[in-house]
């Protein structure tokens, strides 16, 4: 019942290069490597990608006629499809005035040559690789950087495909951070000295703008909810979350009548304020005073944000914006993006449980999550239903945005594992992490980075991913090994 609120998407521009002179040199030729373009940009638009086709570019004449149309476009990350040799002047004065990720696929047709029957022809045809270096060089000299290059055949070459599609990806995180509104609700939790960042800084830093939110604006949303809209939430919790009997923890309780109501309610009003406000994404924390409608309110967000991050709008506990961030980078790689922190190793079995008692993504859930009624939120006041669940079993990506001394911001980055096996049923989601060379000495590489205590946590080993988005940005990374 839980469909994404926006399509998952980005803007990708194109444009082939050839050498002119063999277009005339050889009949059909131009309409030879001009289809091999084609079948490469359907091979993108099957990401689900916007695609805006620039055309062959084959003389340093059209190369400058392009680039208002290029910029015009406003495209997340521009491909250059090297359709066989060509000279550098038809790329330098596109690299040289487009700032966006770029691109070199130098993709053959045949895996390789008909040797007995090889001709000028075949080889041009086939010339893909000959201009790379070329191009690359010359971005060099202009002080401009080619983000990547993705060698193979352009047919039946699984890994082309992959990378490709990794691109796709980061050109959908690319487009959801540019302009993104991520707001700020409430304050940071007292003493989280890691958690405060300067929203000024965060827009800088990644595009963004932060709307400054109060909790009185989702206490009156709250106010207008009908008892259909939450009777309608009501339904979709059901049928998404099991409800079981409390086990060995007397912290939780079966999940009430009363919190199921009261988080439906809440959940209607969250929807309300993601659209009054057109937010991306939204950090909040706020105790509010006993028995106060904010408490009531605020206490009750845990259900209807783990909702809105299975529908693409990432929500986060604590204040956490950084943390929020990389959230929304990993749920527009398709990989969830749960709130997350470290949680007791167990030694014996060389493992560390991994979660968080704040919302989740339920898309990455192994099974059916679970909601408990807790009769107290520990380390916070009030009580309430909260969600529980482990990760979907397989590879795991970690990313943790933090701060240097500088000012700047960090990425750490690491990958694992998540392994079949219980998990405390204390209303909290978590998962058994485990980790190269060994969960210990992972966990102590991690820490020694200086990251925040959060972190996003998704399903798949995207690092690599990861590090090609901090570069894109300028922003420091480290992949902890």
């Amino acid at each position: 019942m839980i469909e994404r609120k926006k399509r998952r998407t980005g803007k990708i521009g194109i444009f082939a290069v050839a050498h002119a002179a063999y277009g005339r040199q050889f009949e059909g030729f131009e309409e030879k490597i001009l289809g091999y373009h084609a079948d490469l940009c359907a091979k993108i638009r099957k990401n689900d990608i916007d695609l805006t086709d620039f055309g062959m570019i084959d003389s340093s004449e059209k190369a400058y006629a392009a680039i208002p149309k290029i910029l015009g476009a406003d495209v997340d990350v521009l491909f250059c499809n090297m359709t066989t040799y060509a000279t550098s002047s038809v790329f330098a004065p596109i690299i040289k005035a487009v700032n966006k990720p770029v691109v070199l696929a130098a993709l053959q047709p045949a895996k390789c040559l008909d040797y007995k029957n090889a001709c000028t022809l075949m080889q041009l045809e086939n010339d893909n690789i000959c201009a790379v270096p070329e191009f690359t060089g010359v971005a060099v000299r202009m002080n401009r950087r080619v983000n990547d290059v993705i060698l193979g055949c352009l047919y039946g070459d699984e890994d082309a495909d992959a990378e490709i599609a990794e691109w796709c990806d980061i050109a959908k995180v690319l487009n959801s951070l540019s302009g993104a509104r991520l707001g700020l609700m409430g304050h940071v939790l007292e003493s989280m000295y890691d958690m405060h960042a300067d929203p000024t800084a965060i827009s800088n830093a990644f595009g963004v703008h932060v709307p400054l939110l109060e909790i009185d604006d989702a206490a009156e949303l709250f106010k207008t909810v009908t008892e259909e809209e939450t009777e309608k939430k009501i339904e979709v919790i059901k049928a998404e979350f099991d409800m079981p009997d409390p086990v060995s923890d007397p912290v939780t309780r079966k999940l009430t009548r009363e919190d199921l109501y009261q988080s439906a309610k809440t959940a209607a009003a969250l929807d309300k304020l993601v659209e009054k406000y057109n937010l991306t994404g939204l950090a909040y924390y706020y105790e509010g005073a006993e028995a106060s409608l904010r408490r009531q309110v605020a206490q009750s967000f845990i259900v209807g944000n783990s909702i809105l991050n299975a529908q693409g709008i990432p929500m986060c506990g604590e204040f956490d914006i950084k943390t929020l961030i990389a959230m929304l980078i990993m749920d527009r790689l398709d990989i969830g993006g749960s709130f997350a922190e470290f949680h007791p190793f167990d030694f014996r079995e060389d493992f560390i449980l991994v979660g968080h008692d704040g919302p989740h993504h339920l898309r990455v859930a192994e099974g059916k999550p679970v909601l408990r009624s807790l009769t107290k939120f520990h380390g916070k006041p009030g009580s309430g239903a909260s969600v529980e669940f482990k990760l979907k079993e397989g590879p795991i990506t970690m990313l943790g945005i933090t701060q240097t001394a500088s000012g700047g911001f960090k990425f750490v980055i690491g990958e694992g594992e998540s392994e079949k096996g219980p998990i405390p049923p204390t209303g909290n989601t978590n998962t058994r992490g485990f980790f190269k060379p060994t969960t210990k000495e992972f966990v102590k590489k991690w820490v020694m980075e200086g990251p925040t205590h959060h972190y996003a946590l998704g399903i798949g080993h995207r690092a690599k991913t990861i590090e090609k988005i901090a570069g894109i940005l300028g922003i420091e990374s480290v992949t902890v090994k």
